[in-house]
């Protein structure tokens, strides 16, 4: 087994990523011909408890390969999609669960050999998102339920099968060394050939809950992955040496330490584009700005068809956030978590030198709305929507000779609404100075 380099590596620069604030992630696979989730459907099949409309035999899953045809697949048309949605990075799917790989990779299965696709999915996909001047991120399972070397466990029954789709052929207790070290090469071989085949931006992990770190050895993977993408920026699930963390499905109530990022699905599936159960357009641009108001960022689901096109719903939605980011670029992109909870009552966020303020008002009020505690003097407050509209505020209360700042009243109700948000700009005298005290006696006015 190839071991650990010794070199000392300089982290990542996540610049990109923490401005970048938006994101497309791709599920797309053998899976997007029917009408079943990727992977999960034939790992449940059977399971006590489990909807049989969601889970088919392995062999009926693996069947799907033979219709992924892939002819309208346009990756310069992708591009273009999300370039008008406004994403920043978009993350594709090169190896779900399932071990079927989009790339010609040396081993195992691949749809260059195993589907009638026949072609690399990969490189064209990188090549378009920069020519559009988006970050390429490539998503990988580190698990294959398929590999006749990887152990794994029927973690909805909690017991071991022996079922030869699954390759559960010894226990997660009782693991064959030599095996587990024939799938950990068979691991890094995949990586590496991302790695120095497509120069990733970004490697965004999954699949790692079945090993614990030590036993995937981490580590050592961090150390290779680094040296073979210098710069590459990677995700969470690859124990204590992920850049960012990532959530899913549900944005925090407390944002976590550091960089994260939101990945969440359009309707209730990662994969299965028909799902009528979409999330509307003005729900999807309310999480985003929630997100960016914490710091983080979001990762949007898409689930493209076998045949590559984009399902026109999500198309209509991407095009649709897009269209209220356009005006809104400053308050998004670039910017850092605004103020803490209490100052005002919705998501804010900060310029990058902290002079500019921007508060995101969700619902339009009928009447005035607060924020309080900025020891700044404010020099002008506009609607962030190309006119620059005047907003009329007032201050009222505080203390300036015992440094309590007054509320920041701002006067809205003859302001017309935004559609989804009404962005306020205040431009301020310096970099934001907030108020953190809890009152005080005052002695002498």
């Amino acid at each position: 087994m190839t071991t650990s380099p010794t070199t000392t590596l300089i982290p990542p620069d996540l610049t990109w990523f923490n401005n970048a604030k938006f994101g497309i992630f791709i599920h797309w696979g053998i899976y997007s011909v029917g009408q079943y989730p990727e992977s999960w459907s034939f790992y449940n099949h059977g399971a006590k408890g489990q909807d049989p409309s969601d889970s088919l035999s392995f062999e009926d899953y693996m069947a799907q390969r033979h219709a992924f045809l892939t002819r309208r697949y346009d990756p310069a048309a992708w591009a273009a999609l999300f370039a008008e949605a406004g994403a920043r990075y978009a993350v594709l799917t090169t190896k779900h669960h399932d071990g079927m790989a989009l790339w010609d990779t040396a081993e195992h299965l691949s749809v260059v050999r195993d589907t009638p696709a026949a072609r690399d999915l990969v490189g064209p996909f990188c090549e378009a998102m920069r020519a559009q001047n988006i970050h390429a991120g490539l998503y990988y399972s580190h698990l294959d339920w398929t590999h006749p070397d990887y152990p794994s466990l029927c973690h909805a029954e909690g017991i071991v099968t022996d079922h030869p789709g699954y390759a559960r052929s010894y226990t997660l207790d009782k693991d064959d060394p030599v095996r587990w070290e024939n799938f950990l090469r068979f691991h890094r071989l995949q990586l590496r050939e991302l790695c120095e085949r497509y120069s990733p931006d970004l490697l965004w992990f999954d699949g790692d809950w079945e090993r614990t770190p030590a036993k995937w050895r981490f580590e050592e993977l961090n150390q290779l992955l680094r040296t073979w993408r210098p710069g590459v920026v990677i995700n969470s699930r690859i124990g204590t040496f992920g850049d960012y963390a990532t959530p899913e499905q549900g944005i925090p109530t407390t944002p976590p330490i550091g960089p994260w990022e939101l990945c969440y699905t359009m309707n209730r599936t990662w994969a299965m584009a028909t799902d009528p159960s979409y999330k509307t357009s003005a729900e999807l641009i309310r999480l985003l700005i929630e997100c960016v108001g914490m710091g983080g960022n979001l990762l949007l689901n898409i689930s493209p068809l076998g045949d590559g096109t984009i399902f026109y719903e999500q198309a209509r939605i991407l095009r649709e956030i897009g269209a209220w980011l356009r005006p809104h670029a400053k308050a998004i992109y670039d910017t850092q978590a605004g103020l803490p909870h209490g100052y005002f009552y919705g998501p804010s966020t900060l310029s990058a030198d902290r002079k500019t303020l921007y508060l995101f008002q969700l619902e339009h009020p009928s009447n005035e709305v607060s924020v309080k505690g900025i020891h700044n003097r404010i020099l002008s407050i506009t609607l962030l929507n190309g006119d620059g509209t005047q907003i009329p505020h007032r201050v009222s209360g505080g203390a300036s000779w015992a440094g309590v700042p007054g509320v920041v009243w701002l006067d809205l109700k003859n302001i017309a609404p935004t559609p989804h948000a009404t962005v306020i700009k205040l431009e301020l005298d310096g970099p934001l100075s907030l108020y953190t005290g809890h009152g005080q006696v005052i002695t002498q006015n």
